[in-house]
């Protein structure tokens, strides 16, 4: 099985070109990829997640 890549808020938020505020109102609107909560309270992305929302979100020409 490979190993998930798990990315930290900060790389999901430079790709996807926004700020942290404008990502949580966008999740506080059941919008945006899964996230994964750590023991710790770190969040992480699983990059399958992302990759899978942003196919989602691709409107046809």
């Amino acid at each position: 099985m490979p190993k998930r890549e798990l990315l930290k808020l900060p790389v999901v938020l430079a790709e996807l070109g926004m700020s942290r505020a404008a990502f949580y109102r966008m999740r506080a609107r059941g919008k945006g990829p899964r996230l994964i909560k750590l023991p710790n309270g770190q969040v992480r992305v699983d990059r399958a997640d992302l990759d899978t929302w942003l196919d989602s979100c691709e409107v046809a020409a």
